[in-house]
């Protein structure tokens, strides 16, 4: 094989809607080859936060995510190769339905991660209510688009063995299982997706199940069957940290992409992680609060010391980015149904949630001034979905414009306070973004 190729066998788990089962097969996957004794790499296409909790807590490896639109294609292959060292095989767990991206293109679609990392397909059917006419879905389905290979395909939710017969007497396409209706497989949901890993049981329980009812052996060579990827990067070391940054990390701030704390440990950064309702502000040179559910534990980070003590880092000059969950904190108030509860008051705002989202997309912005943190005209890409909104005083300003994507208000986020930026977007750092915030941290250090 040539240097500059690698083998690594995966999978893909693909499903024909949301909600038709993906979750439940690829972390019922994921932990049947590890109780083989496999070492397995857990992904996640797309920007979701919540499910790739799960994948880590079942694999013991970080899940990473995979968004062509955010990362580009090449980044894609880059962080694909670098996260699955040291693994025996690869899953990745596909979003919304098979050819579902972004705006109706297949931008960004589970198919076009397929392809672009060469990787086997196996698509998920739901099959309650149906027998023969599973099979012309799945036809359709699987040629659609002739560039993505298919494995086979697992039935969800099937019904009694007369069920599983006269679904079988008329396959076309290899099935890989039969997973019957359980409830012990349901998973507890919010308003933001499913709950986070260690908060239910259900998906602990896939592994056995999918290990009784699909054929693993076959799985794992359809996995050894992808072809090899051929490495497009060079260095991908991390610095010696020359800055400390503090991120804020526990049940109401758990919304981060593992990439960007690999890009900024890249850039120099010591990362240090503490949690705003337990902890004191640690001795750091910058501040990353990012998103999750701050609504949730309003009242632990009302009462915590932290607060005033990042408000009084705030006006020392502090450098401090806030994402979604991290704005909402930052600002003066927040209003829940359960009442009011004051937060860091250095964004001059106060927020409030709704009992329905606000946003949910793509963002495509760029930073709209020469402003402390990031520097003029800096690109990027990410995402946003949340239940709060935020009312801003009239004399806001803001860091970034959005050429997609609502932020703030009207395309316009990222309200700057002294050396504290916060948005709404959660953003996926390129290798210029997180070099900007350890600038900025290296400089608030001299």
């Amino acid at each position: 094989m040539p240097q500059n190729e690698i083998k690594i066998p995966r999978i893909i788990i693909a499903g024909t809607h949301s909600g038709c089962g993906k979750t439940t097969v690829a972390t019922g996957l994921m932990g049947a080859l590890s109780a083989r004794g496999l070492t397995v790499q857990p992904f996640k296409v797309g920007p979701d936060f919540i499910d790739p909790t799960h994948h880590t807590s079942i694999c013991g490896r970080g899940s990473r995510n995979l968004d062509p639109y955010m990362m580009g294609k090449d980044e894609v292959v880059n962080t694909f190769i670098q996260a699955s060292e040291g693994a025996d095989i690869a899953v990745i767990e596909g979003v919304m339905g098979l050819h579902d991206g972004v705006e109706g293109t297949g931008e960004s679609s589970t198919a076009d991660v397929a392809q672009i990392l060469s990787c086997p397909t196996i698509l998920v059917c739901d099959v309650k209510g149906m027998s023969r006419s599973v099979h012309a879905m799945i036809l359709g389905y699987t040629t659609y688009d002739p560039k993505v290979t298919f494995a086979g395909v697992i039935y969800n939710r099937g019904g009694s063995d007369h069920h599983r017969e006269m679904i079988g007497s008329a396959e076309r396409v290899q099935s890989l299982g039969w997973i019957p209706r359980r409830d012990e497989l349901q998973v507890k949901s919010r308003h933001l997706g499913l709950a986070m890993a260690g908060e239910e049981e259900g998906l602990q329980k896939s592994g056995a199940i999918v290990e009784e009812c699909c054929t693993i052996d076959r799985i794992i060579q359809a996995a050894s069957s992808a072809p090899p990827l051929q490495k497009r990067y060079e260095d991908m070391s991390e610095r010696e940290g020359q800055v400390q940054i503090g991120v804020a990390m526990d049940a109401a701030f758990c919304f981060y992409y593992a990439e960007n704390f690999r890009k900024l440990r890249r850039a120099g950064a010591d990362l240090i992680f503490f949690s705003p309702m337990t902890d004191h502000l640690p001795d750091v040179d910058a501040l990353y609060l990012g998103g999750g559910y701050p609504e949730l534990h309003a009242a632990a980070l009302e009462k915590n010391s932290s607060r005033q003590e990042i408000r009084k880092a705030a006006d020392a000059g502090l450098p401090i980015f806030g994402e979604c969950g991290g704005l909402v904190y930052l600002s003066r108030s927040l209003r829940t149904v359960e009442g009011s509860y004051a937060g860091v008051g250095v964004i001059p705002g106060d927020a409030e949630m709704k009992n329905r989202f606000q946003a949910l997309g793509y963002v495509d912005g760029t930073v709209a001034g020469d402003y402390p943190l990031f520097p003029q005209d800096l690109s990027f890409r990410g995402h946003e979905f949340h239940y709060s909104i935020l009312h801003p005083d009239n004399d806001c300003r803001y860091a970034f414009t959005l050429k997609r994507g609502k932020g703030i208000m009207d395309g316009k986020d990222g309200i700057i306070e002294g050396n504290t930026i916060a948005g709404y977007t959660h953003v996926y750092f390129t290798e210029r973004f997180a070099e900007a915030f350890v600038a900025m941290a290296e400089k608030n250090k001299t």
